[in-house]
């Protein structure tokens, strides 16, 4: 058959428990020397049934003692804020948000690699415009003669009409 725990031998069990770590803390703030086990046996007066407090505050031998046991109805569950929620140990990213921050890190790399002209698409871009440059420079080269030439052969026409006009006079 079995035995349930009732809410008030919980109850009881919990503040006993409190109420040794609190003895345990002072015991090594004040001179930091093992608990004596007297210590450890006393249990609250007013606990609930004595028999399950004997079995839990009692030493455990063997293989017992080795192994915690963690009931999650035992320990009293803590009330979280948001904000402690969120300060608590390193947020774990999904692959997606990962591969994301990846990309985006990618991005910028490249681009200031591309920048610094390192990347063979910006050597490209880079020789490209080198060659238009040049290409630019011949025409306005080019330009600058046959507006040289061009001048010069008005300055020659004037300059034969002023003769020529002259002349007549």
């Amino acid at each position: 058959m079995r035995t349930y725990t009732s809410p008030e031998e919980i109850d009881a069990q919990m503040k006993a428990e409190k109420e040794r770590k609190k003895t345990e803390e002072e015991a090594e703030e004040q001179g930091g020397a093992a608990v004596n086990d007297a210590q450890l046996d006393d249990k609250p007066a007013g606990s609930g049934s004595e028999d399950s407090d004997d079995e839990y505050f009692r030493r455990r031998n063997g293989v017992e003692g080795l192994i915690e046991i963690e009931n999650p109805n035992r320990a009293a569950q803590k009330a979280k804020k948001v904000t402690e929620i969120e300060l608590e140990g390193a947020k774990q990213l999904s692959r997606r948000e990962r591969e994301e921050i990846e990309k985006q890190k990618a991005k910028e790399r490249y681009l200031k690699m591309h920048l610094a002209g390192k990347t063979d698409q910006a050597k490209a871009d880079l020789a490209r415009l080198a060659i238009i440059r040049k290409q630019r420079e011949e025409a306005a080269r080019k330009k600058e003669e046959e507006r040289k030439a061009k001048d010069a052969a008005q300055a020659a026409a004037v300059a034969a009409k002023g003769l020529h006009s002259l002349s007549l006079k």
